[in-house]
């Protein structure tokens, strides 16, 4: 049973998705014309490879098709004409069927677990740890206390890395510091939702569920993850204040406090992200199942 919007209805639900988009990738559009970098605002455009372009455009989500005129999704590879309209193509979920269920299970796996808040950070300062100033990823931007400052700071503490695609990005003399050694074959044993990045990545898993998902949740995802880098990159050894971004100073305590209370919060609002994700994904999958 498929629900059928009529084109008004769908042009203004389009429309609303791209005024909501707007703000956050006219920025992104204008420094790339002008060859500049953010190292927060651009950051989701980069590091997760979808276009401004891509996330201008609504979906209506699997089970839905658009009446009236809609030739311009009909020309997308990902949808089709049925006779009440055009949709998202649902024959094609088959075939993506294993890393549905994959995503799935991660976020399910992630969400039962309790939150660590005990990391701090330092998966940034472990990146630059005794690199040299060419060597560091953000290079234009001036570590706040320095190079041997920083490796101080990493030196202090343990570090607490859960995540793996954070800890692959440490310096080969941080990664042995970790506690642990997160890999691609233990995320879904370890994965849990205080990390920054793993809320950070909810945005990815929406991201992969397109044209099948809720577009709104995409956004929210999206507005969530821009967050999360934002106080990513203010506990981060970098100093970002002339962008606005006051630092979080976590090699102090008060600064951890603070992270510690930033990550919380945003830990609470991502579990409600993932239970509406896990929802959508059930959705995508038991729609692909009744065209088998």
């Amino acid at each position: 049973m498929r629900l059928r919007l009529d084109e008004r209805d769908w042009r203004e639900r389009a429309q609303r998705h791209r005024a909501r988009v707007e703000p956050y990738v006219t920025g992104r559009v204008r420094r790339r014309q002008r060859g500049e970098k953010h190292p927060v605002d651009d950051f989701l455009f980069e590091y997760y490879g979808y276009s401004p372009a891509r996330l201008m455009r609504w979906h209506p989500g699997a089970g839905v098709v658009l009446g009236g005129d809609a030739s311009e999704y009909a020309q997308l590879g990902t949808y089709r004409t049925y006779d009440d309209g055009v949709g998202a193509d649902l024959g094609r979920i088959a075939g993506r069927r294993d890393g549905f269920e994959w995503t799935r299970g991660l976020l399910a796996l992630t969400g039962s677990r309790p939150g660590r808040t005990d990391c701090f950070g330092l998966h940034e300062w472990a990146m630059v740890y005794r690199q040299a100033p060419d060597e560091v990823r953000h290079a234009s931007w001036p570590l706040r206390l320095g190079p041997a400052g920083t490796d101080a700071v990493v030196e202090a503490h343990q570090l607490r890395c859960t995540h793996v695609d954070a800890y692959r990005f440490f310096t080969p003399e941080a990664a042995p510091r970790n506690a642990s050694s997160p890999s691609r074959e233990t995320q879904r044993a370890t994965e849990q939702p205080g990390c920054l990045h793993a809320n950070m990545d909810l945005y990815k898993w929406a991201m992969k569920l397109v044209p099948y998902g809720d577009s709104d949740l995409l956004v929210d995802c999206f507005a969530l993850a821009r967050d999360v880098r934002e106080l990513d990159m203010r506990a981060a050894p970098y100093d970002l204040s002339a962008l606005g971004c006051t630092p979080v100073p976590i090699e102090t305590p008060e600064g951890k406090a603070e992270y510690v209370r930033l990550q919380r919060a945003h830990a609470e609002r991502a579990a409600g992200l993932r239970a509406r994700l896990l929802a959508d994904y059930d959705r995508a999958l038991a729609a692909g199942a009744q065209t088998r």
